[in-house]
């Protein structure tokens, strides 16, 4: 049963600027967007041939409204999402009454550094999106570390970090390098992952953090969970003109698909993917 937020809980496990951000409401038709959509269809697939078959039970942490939770529910999965924004929790809950088939376990508000979830509970884990507002390094450590406290003995977790080196391009096809301060904080991403918007533009989007590649598979590991792959959600992909309008075909969305699959064994092109996923597993009981 799905449980709507408790309006008197504090919002404030989010910097202020994020919460300013994500109050805007923007995220809930953010991986509508026909040029974004390559995100959610590619970190679709993965999760389908990486999650453990259904019906599994799945912690959705940072789930924001539920673009994933929702799909994975409707898969057969019993979900359960929990996100710092009331607001995230209130639609994603309100997506959930309309699908009296398949609603999520529960929605609820709660910090991913602190989960609300008894140890070794679920078979699956999700952390789509809370490590690149983590700036911290040690807040970050303990996102993964809840993580894996709540997984079973062999239970998978999937997490996603923004690359610090796609950034730049992404930047530079949006014609964002023209605002005020772009470019250096272009370079500041490169050499320190840190993205900060003290203008408040949202066309800049908010606190973060960007990860090189290696780094995200190396905090998996300091949590004790066994790194599987790390595989590149977009690739290049994004960056090609017209990808919005050519995803919206059928034929032509299964061949980018494809072509993604095969190239996301390769390690050259995690840099190019404005996500990468980091695909880990909880030890078995008896094992290191």
């Amino acid at each position: 049963m799905t449980t709507p937020p408790d309006p008197h809980l504090d919002p404030a496990v989010l910097d202020p600027p994020v919460l300013d951000f994500y109050q805007l409401g923007q995220e809930q038709q953010r991986l509508a967007d026909p040029r974004r959509s390559i995100e959610y269809l590619r970190t679709m697939d993965v999760l389908e041939r990486n999650l453990p078959p259904a019906p599994a039970r799945i912690l959705d942490i940072g789930g924001g409204p539920g673009r994933y939770a929702l799909a994975l529910a409707a898969a057969g999965h019993d979900v359960t999402l929990v996100d710092p924004l009331p607001l995230h929790v209130q639609q994603a809950a309100d997506a959930s009454s309309l699908s009296a088939d398949r609603p999520l376990a529960a929605a609820t508000v709660g910090d991913a550094r602190a989960l609300p979830e008894p140890d070794a509970s679920f078979d699956a884990v999700l952390l789509l999106g809370p490590l690149y507002h983590l700036p911290d390094a040690g807040d970050r450590h303990r996102a993964w570390t809840e993580a894996a406290r709540v997984l079973r003995p062999g239970g998978v977790a999937v997490a996603a970090g923004a690359s610090r080196y796609y950034t730049a391009w992404e930047m530079l096809a949006a014609g964002k390098l023209d605002l005020p301060g772009a470019l250096d904080t272009a370079v500041g991403h490169l050499r320190t992952g840190r993205h900060d918007n003290p203008g408040g533009d949202p066309r800049m989007w908010t606190t973060a953090y960007f990860h090189d590649p290696h780094e995200l598979a190396a905090e998996a590991a300091a949590a004790r969970l066994g790194v599987r792959a790390r595989l590149p959600v977009e690739g290049p992909a994004k960056l090609i003109p017209g990808i919005g309008g050519m995803l919206q075909d059928p034929a032509r969305r299964e061949e980018i698909l494809y072509l993604l699959r095969l190239l996301e064994g390769r390690p050259s092109v995690l840099g190019t993917s404005e996500h990468v996923l980091v695909v880990a597993v909880a030890a078995r009981e008896g094992r290191p």
